[in-house]
């Protein structure tokens, strides 16, 4: 028999060990791994892990925080730091920007602690969360109307303060509820006028008129409720109801006079608006870019809510 060369006991040699050598690579890794997550508090008593979260906050490394305080909790399920680590764990992940985790760990102490004295700080930082999610990455460099976007949000956060509030109208946390409901509410005013005119662009007349009652029915004291009038006026006008277009122009006249639907002599103003939006044959062979009609919307926001633009 031939003997074999050298090239054929190398490749015999690698076929041979090529196995064993992923097994030891893969528990390598796996040694490695769970080395690495073990060192998280490890051998640390419970003093010191909340100390050492607490000073990961104050540096603005909530991520690493997290962590320390998930270990604390772990460990020290009924020590004396496990409360206030769970309160703690809310603030990591909001800052952090894990906000699903942070709302699940405020639901959760609720449920286990409903009757701790700090309970009021996770109700309140669920609103908070919420509140703060109508933020994006691009919204915060890009000048966008979140008026225009989708409110879904809002209302969770509205809702979330509400109930806080229900339940603990003198916490600390209450006045800063208070403001940001203000600006929830009037957020999702505007949003129904924006609706509204987006009905009107469609030639949707009932469903833009339906939307102004809603925002004065709903949202009375916002700055959308005059052009809530407005929009009333003048859907009721283009649906052929003169008397009710009338008495939204009565109290539209009365209580905001300087509204810009209304003419010198306080009427609606003529904007040709009998037939709905008539477009030239010049905006039509352009498709809409050269001498676009005025839109049959309104937004006030200049005049009665310009922080909100």
């Amino acid at each position: 028999m031939q003997n074999p060369t050298l090239p054929h006991l190398i490749a015999l040699l690698v076929k041979k060990s090529l196995p064993f050598a992923c097994i030891l690579l893969i528990s390598g890794c796996s040694f490695f791994g769970d080395k690495e997550e073990e060192q998280i508090g490890e051998g640390m008593i419970e003093t010191e892990l909340y100390e050492e979260a607490s000073g990961l906050i104050e540096a603005s490394q909530f991520s690493i925080a997290a962590q320390f305080l998930q270990a604390l909790e772990a460990q020290f399920p009924f020590g004396l730091f496990a409360e206030q680590a769970q309160l703690d764990l809310i603030y990591a992940y909001f800052r952090g920007g894990q906000y699903d985790a942070a709302t699940s760990t405020a639901d959760r102490f609720i449920r286990l602690h409903p009757e701790h004295p700090d309970v009021d700080y996770a109700y309140y930082m669920r609103g908070l969360i919420s509140f703060n999610q109508e933020s994006s990455f691009i919204g915060n460099f890009l000048p966008l109307d979140v008026t225009k976007r989708d409110p879904g949000s809002a209302r969770e956060s509205f809702s979330y303060f509400s109930e806080f509030l229900a339940r603990f109208p003198n916490s600390e946390y209450a006045p800063d509820s208070r403001k940001r409901m203000i600006y929830l509410r009037n957020m999702l005013a505007r949003h129904e006028i924006n609706v509204a005119n987006y009905y009107f662009d469609r030639g949707a007349y009932l469903a833009a008129t339906n939307r102004g009652r809603y925002v004065i029915e709903s949202f009375q004291g916002s700055p959308a409720v005059p052009d809530g009038l407005a929009v009333m006026a003048q859907g009721y006008t283009l649906l052929g109801k003169p008397e009710l277009a009338e008495n939204s122009v009565a109290v539209l006249r009365e209580n905001y006079p300087e509204h810009p639907a209304l003419d010198a002599e306080g009427n609606l103003r003529d904007r040709d608006i009998a037939g709905g939006i008539q477009r030239s044959w010049l905006n039509r062979l352009t498709f809409g870019i050269v001498d676009q009609p005025e839109p049959l919307g309104f937004d006030t926001r200049e005049l009665y809510n310009p922080e909100q633009q």
